[in-house]
């Protein structure tokens, strides 16, 4: 089995990586090369017996999806993307890296396939920003896409091609729509809805953290360990009962910013609330505005992804694999 990551740099795609370098087995088969990519050089994880390619490339530009399917790998994950902030402050480069990336390693995929018989398994990571408001609720399966956003309307067009590719036998593909993963480790990106995770992971180490709009706003959330289990899964099962439609919304947990901190001062205490700073935004609040807040996953359910059911248990599972289990005091 050869494993293909974009955006491995990223922080899904870090812990993708680690995770597929630990169990050294996809869909039943041993990994024996591991080929990581992102705009800059990702990190290799250690203890990988096999082989493991690791380069910097942008697949907007002409060869660079070449490059990276030269190899034919069998499973390919493709995380590469700006996130919606910054996508919707910089046009140009979100159709560039979003739209013209993804086509380029679609069409690379295509060419590579023309030499000889060749259809890998391609997982696609797209976004519950594909849905425009005004919503029901919950939001079913076939509800229409309609992105109030860049970013969202990118990801949609993603879904499209993803779509009909795979009806034509390029490749086997699926696309996951993520909930906002929350709690992100690391320093904030640019990201809209970065406070999410904001909120909770500065507490918890004893920083302030900035809230940006009210305790009313509601939203769909999994945390980092779902969003890996939820692209494993997508690799492994067979697509056929998808039928034409092989973009799927993902399992999540629905709650209020006001639920998300409460639940912070059952797991870390009142201190850590009150590090909580509220200073409104209308930019960030208009954007939050139009996502959705509640879905209803029939179809994913039934495939056996799964997420999480409570926000103390995405608390927890961040100071578990972020903080070594600890709070630190």
């Amino acid at each position: 089995m050869h494993v293909l990551i974009t955006g491995a740099g990223g922080m899904i795609g870090r812990k993708l990586a680690l995770r597929l370098a630990h169990e050294k087995i996809l869909a039943g088969r041993e990994i024996a090369r591991l080929s990581l990519t992102d705009i800059m050089m990702p990190e290799k994880p250690a203890g990988f017996a096999g082989a493991i390619d690791a380069w910097a490339a942008d697949l907007a530009l002409s060869g660079a999806a070449e490059a990276a399917i030269a190899k034919r790998p069998d499973v390919i994950f493709h995380l590469a993307a700006i996130v919606s902030g910054e996508a919707e402050a910089d046009f140009d480069k979100g159709y560039r890296v979003n739209l013209d990336g993804t086509r380029a390693l679609f069409e690379a995929i295509r060419a590579e396939g023309q030499k000889s018989p060749y259809s890998p398994r391609v997982v696609f990571t797209s976004s519950i920003a594909v849905f425009g408001a005004p919503f029901p609720d919950p939001i079913p399966d076939d509800f229409f896409t309609t992105p109030l956003t860049s970013y969202g309307t990118q990801k949609a067009i993603g879904e499209l091609l993803l779509a009909d590719y795979s009806r034509r036998g390029i490749f086997d593909g699926i696309g996951i729509r993520l909930p906002t993963i929350c709690i992100r480790p690391g320093k904030p990106n640019k990201a809209a809805s970065g406070f999410f995770s904001g909120i909770l992971r500065e507490p918890l180490v004893g920083m302030e953290a900035v809230l940006p709009v009210s305790d009313e706003v509601r939203h769909w959330h999994a945390s980092p360990r779902a969003a890996v289990s939820f692209l494993i899964h997508a690799a492994t099962i067979d697509l056929a009962p998808l039928g034409a439609r092989r973009n799927l919304s993902m399992p999540g947990l629905s709650a209020t910013v006001g639920e998300q901190i409460a639940a912070l001062g059952r797991v870390a205490g009142e201190k850590a609330v009150r590090l909580i700073r509220r200073e409104p935004d209308p930019a960030i609040a208009a954007i939050v505005a139009g996502w959705p807040t509640r879905f209803d996953p029939k179809r994913a359910l039934a495939l056996g992804f799964r997420a999480e059911t409570s926000f103390d248990d995405i608390i927890r599972i961040h100071i578990e694999d972020e903080l070594g289990g600890m709070i630190p005091r």
